[in-house]
């Protein structure tokens, strides 16, 4: 395909993303210099109005869940917004009936959000089912198997967060929660903005994710899609936004009430800074055509250089490689390599001027629209300069009267703590 940079990469001077190897894209990627323009005018607006600015910033948050339906390919979704997708999933939480249903069923291989959260519901007793997350290709058809009557929710990412791979059958596995009477969460954070999603396909169940890494809307711009049948739930976390319409009204002594729709999972204020960015972003997308399908064009361009350029390298697999078992089409936008020394290697690149980041033992390369062609080609060659660095040193290592340098250990804040649950095959 035609390399979109040279289109791109002038609308993001701010960022300097023609100087730099920001392979970072499946973190944070570049704002647009009109994201700046959208933080202007929320301070211009809240100057102006004062505490009347409320009806203004409504209108960007609107703007918003326009975006985030457009990329779900949902135009009547009910979406509660958030600052972070945690703050999201504790309200979700919150309204499952635990003590009737005490059991969570997830992968080992979700985001820190469910990851840490769930092992401290473990800790109060709660039963967390966590099943191996590879092979990803049957993950939906073993969540299922993990479903008993007392399950209240099965919790799963769309794209895995280490190692990019998309997890199929999420609509068979939604269909079969909704017959058991489970509550299915999808994380589609990984997905939208480089994976065409489709939420009628698990149109039972709720999905979260956000505009942080490849919408490029920054923080603060997270959402929770409802199911039709939301509304039989009633969150205990709940903010008193989901009441705003009725804030005059007497509510001593009467039972907590609920609206329709999203509001029932609303939070409390926040600062609207973060939609007024995100809808001039979401304007910039649309201005230059940046639909679902042209940036899973770029995604898959992108990732099948970096991939292909990694291969030339022809590395030993005891210490670095990745997984060729599927197609690029199985990958979400960023390329996974599997390492031992993959924080030493992330650390060698960030002292090249390469940006990328590693989760335990996987070094995590994201490109991203605004990134050339000869800039991934850069950005391999210093990993193949890291790599032959490390080869040195671990040849020098092994010497007889030197002892083998140990490979670089995992941090355990990116393993899974399997004392908080129980692993299920």
């Amino acid at each position: 395909m035609t390399d979109q940079s040279a289109r791109l990469a002038p609308y993001y001077r701010a960022f300097r993303v023609s100087e730099r190897l920001l392979l970072s894209g499946h973190s944070h990627q570049a704002w647009p210099d009109v994201a700046l323009s959208g933080q202007i005018e929320a301070f211009e607006d809240a100057a102006l109005e004062v505490d009347d600015k409320w009806g203004r910033a409504f209108e960007k948050a609107e703007r918003v869940r326009e975006g985030i339906r457009g990329f779900l390919n949902d135009p009547g979704a009910e979406l509660a917004l958030g600052t972070n997708t945690h703050e999201l999933v504790v309200r979700f939480l919150s309204s499952l009936d635990l003590r009737g249903r005490p059991r969570l069923v997830t992968s080992d291989g979700e985001f820190h959000t469910l990851r840490r959260q769930l092992a401290r519901l473990a800790e109060e007793g709660i039963e967390v089912v966590r099943v191996p997350s590879e092979p990803a290709d049957t993950l939906a058809a073993r969540l299922a198997a993990a479903v008993d009557d007392g399950t209240a929710a099965v919790l799963v990412s769309a794209v895995l967060f280490e190692t990019a791979r998309i997890v199929p059958g999420l609509d068979t596995l939604a269909r079969h929660c909704r017959r058991r009477g489970v509550e299915l969460l999808v994380d589609a954070y990984h997905a939208l903005g480089v994976v065409p999603f489709s939420a009628g396909e698990v149109d039972s169940a709720w999905i979260v994710g956000g505009g942080y890494k490849y919408l490029q809307m920054g923080e603060g711009n997270c959402f929770l899609r409802l199911p039709e049948h939301a509304g039989a739930l009633r969150p205990v976390i709940t903010g008193w936004f989901a009441e705003f319409a009725e804030l005059s009204a007497e509510h001593d002594g009467h039972a907590v009430g609920y609206p329709a729709g999203a509001l029932r999972f609303a939070g409390a204020t926040y600062d609207p800074t973060s939609h007024y960015r995100a809808a001039r972003v979401l304007d910039f997308f649309a201005e230059h055509q940046l639909t679902a399908e042209l940036l899973r064009e770029i995604s898959l361009h992108q990732v099948g250089v970096l991939a292909g350029l990694f291969d030339e390298i022809d590395a030993p697999e005891r210490v670095i490689s990745r997984d060729r078992t599927v197609s690029r089409e199985g990958f979400g936008g960023f390329l996974a390599l599997r390492s031992p020394y993959a924080s030493r290697l992330r650390d060698g690149l960030a002292r090249q001027g390469v940006s990328a980041d590693s989760r335990g033992e996987y070094l995590r390369l994201g490109p991203a629209p605004y990134l050339s062609d000869a800039q991934l080609a850069a950005a391999m060659a210093a990993l193949a300069a890291e790599l032959s660095a490390l080869e040195g040193s671990t040849r020098r290592r092994s010497h007889p009267r030197a002892s083998p340098e140990p490979p670089a250990e995992i941090d355990p804040e990116f393993r899974t703590n399997s004392s908080q649950g129980k692993t299920v095959d």
